[in-house]
């Protein structure tokens, strides 16, 4: 017997709690300010077959892409009770070097029947440059490649294994601290989803788990039948690839015929020499993102759109990278010009649901070196906010982080505790966001001077092409990123790595959105 709405209400609630409760130990447990300040992590319960029943709101593109994960460690032999699986593997269900997913098995009544997956983004994992965000052009430029292992065995812990992950750092001490936290949240969400079972029995949860994915499925179906059938296409740029290839298309058309929706990637670039290439499991996640913010508020977040949803993109491309190409950026920007083009698609069927362009890219700032305080290696990484796009009814939000990113913006004390660096400017970017009958929202400047040498990488986008508006509204403006040394100031390419020297200012300048509709009389 299905169960009834009521019932559903509260599995919904009760799944997705246990998730947000293993968020928040690994909040609390971890070391690093991307973790324990910008939150840059993410956390979600899984059938046994892979498919995701129940996450925490946190990082989009952490969420819709760890199904991938989890089902690359399904094939293992000989799961069992204890274990705790790790990789960061792209090409093996990651979507780049420094997320990192731990994965535990949960089980029932002697059968495996669950896992609990905990994502989170370590502020260095080797590679070229401190904060493993480099401009690379190969995988193996970008870290240590983790394909899916036993962290633990039964309870054991891979000594091996483990030490050799933490030698491969700048920070050892800081990643074991954040991989023992990650470990930690998998202990809770266990212990919980445990609990959980025994109050309402194991075939209760099971039959929650379809029914919430056969309910989003439903939601999402109706969504994709409110939208005209037709064929919509969109196409839009990426600035460069850090290696000298510049404008590289994402071309989308979006087919909506009934209530399914096939997204077709193919004439979108092949692939880059630089490092903007991005798996299939980032695509996927950008997509569905998309869809998701059609549905109604109270759509439960699991796997059942992509029952609905078709995506395709040609093997080897931009989109769907395959091994060794460099992906570090594809994660973090690639996968916000995927939403810039499918929302530009979708904007043709449904205006009045669909924003302008937002920032269009996560503004990558990473640095380190050696802290003169301590004598320490030091690596830090953050995504700097930009502006929303207008919408029908409703101005752009401003300085917020949009779509694929979900983290909150590191705060000065933070940054200026944990590292040699002071801020010299936090500010809203004041008229960078487009005009229109609803104004886009504007970007951020973000000021940075460093009390010692460091090594810096940028992996920043809309520094060449502005957010669009739609509907008439006007184009946000582009970002930029400025480095002044001794009273003279140098403009710096949307991707670069630099040594700057102790007092050298570093300006980011993030993009606004997009204005949706012809702005009045008195804006223009």
């Amino acid at each position: 017997m299905p169960l009834s709405p009521f019932e559903l209400e509260i599995f919904q609630n009760v799944l997705s709690s246990i998730a947000e409760e293993m968020g928040v130990v690994l909040i609390r447990a971890g070391f690093s300010p991307n973790i324990k300040e910008r939150r840059d992590l993410s956390c979600a319960i899984f059938k046994a077959s892979g498919e995701m029943i129940a996450q925490a709101a946190h990082i989009p593109v952490h969420l819709g892409s760890m199904s991938f994960a989890v089902k690359a460690i399904i094939g293992e032999p000989d799961i069992a009770e204890g274990d705790v699986f790790i990789l960061n593997d792209p090409f093996r269900g990651g979507t780049h070097l420094p997320d990192v997913t731990c994965i535990a098995p949960v089980f029932a009544g002697g059968r495996l029947e669950f896992f609990v997956a905990t994502r989170a983004h370590h502020a260095d994992m080797g590679g070229l440059t401190p904060g493993s965000m480099p401009l690379s052009t190969t995988i193996h430029e970008e870290g240590t490649l983790i394909p899916p292992s036993r962290l633990y065995r039964k309870g054991r812990l891979n000594k091996k294994l483990f030490e050799s992950i933490l030698s491969s750092t700048r920070d050892p001490e800081e990643r074991e601290g954040d991989l023992r936290a990650q470990t930690g949240s998998l202990e809770l969400g266990l212990r919980r989803l445990r609990d959980v079972i025994a109050k309402y029995s194991l075939k209760k949860i099971r039959e929650a788990g379809d029914e919430l994915l056969g309910y989003s499925e439903k939601m999402m179906r109706e969504v994709i039948r409110n939208i005209p059938d037709g064929v919509y296409k969109f196409e839009d740029v990426l600035d460069d690839d850090g290696t000298g290839t510049r404008n590289i298309p994402v071309r989308v058309a979006v087919t909506i015929k009934g209530e399914k929706a096939v997204v077709d990637f193919r004439g979108t670039s092949g692939k880059v020499r630089g490092c903007l290439n991005t798996p299939l499991s980032v695509t996927t996640a950008a997509t569905v993102y998309v869809f998701q913010c059609l549905a109604p508020e109270g759509m439960p977040l699991n796997s059942g759109p992509l029952r609905v949803i078709e995506i395709k993109a040609e093997e080897g491309s931009l989109l769907n990278a395959r091994f060794p190409a460099a992906v570090v950026g594809g994660n973090v920007e690639t996968s916000q010009r995927v939403v810039d083009v499918v929302f530009g698609a979708l904007s043709k069927a449904v205006p009045r649901r669909t924003p302008a362009a937002s920032a269009g890219t996560m503004s990558n700032t990473t640095f380190g070196g050696v802290n003169p305080g301590t004598g320490r290696k030091f690596a830090y990484y953050e995504t700097i906010a930009g502006g929303m796009g207008g919408r029908f009814g409703k101005d752009g939000v401003s300085a917020v982080q949009t779509h694929m990113t979900n983290t909150l913006n590191t705060p000065i004390e933070a940054i200026e505790r944990e590292l040699p660096v002071m801020i010299d400017s936090y500010s809203i970017r004041e008229g960078s966001g487009g005009r229109g009958r609803f104004k886009g929202g504007d970007g951020i400047v973000r000021k940075y001077r460093f009390l010692t040498d460091a090594t810096v990488s940028l992996i920043t986008e809309r520094r060449r092409h502005a957010p669009y508006g739609i509907e008439g509204g006007r184009n946000g403006k582009r970002g930029s990123n400025t480095l002044s040394r001794k009273g003279r100031a140098a403009v710096l390419p949307p991707k670069s790595t630099f040594t700057v020297r102790r007092g050298d200012v570093l300006e980011i300048r993030t993009p606004g959105g997009g204005g949706w509709g012809k702005p009045k009389t008195h804006d223009r």
